[in-house]
């Protein structure tokens, strides 16, 4: 099956940085968009920034200028770059990718576990 696995989250002080990955893997015909969606206590779940499969990119306002997303293609996985890291970037932050799996004829939407960032004043 496909699977996403998410890492490096962790606590930082404001102003720092982190560096998120996530890897599909399993039975994969392609990879379209991939991105990353956080969700604080009390609020929606919301997109955070994706890449589609030629590299284009989309950012929310709130981390323009400050958060970088990349991929890497031959490894399945997509990055979230996090600087001059505020205390309301504080949140779960979830992978989400957009996959044909092998014998699919249409895209599925996979997540990852979610992995929790913290970002202390």
């Amino acid at each position: 099956q496909v699977q996403l696995v998410e890492s490096g989250g962790g606590s930082v002080q404001a102003g720092g940085s982190l560096r998120l990955s996530c890897r599909a893997s399993g039975s994969i015909f392609s990879i379209n968009t991939m991105g990353w969606y956080r969700q604080a206590p009390g609020k929606e779940r919301e997109l955070v920034a994706d890449i589609s499969s030629g590299k284009r990119t989309n950012y929310a306002d709130s981390v323009k200028g400050r958060f970088t997303i990349s991929r890497d293609n031959a490894k399945k996985t997509v990055f979230l770059q996090m600087n001059t890291l505020k205390p309301e970037d504080t949140a779960v932050y979830y992978c989400n990718a957009e996959i044909a799996a092998d014998g699919s004829r249409w895209w599925n939407h996979y997540w990852g576990q979610g992995t929790q960032v913290t970002v202390s004043s």
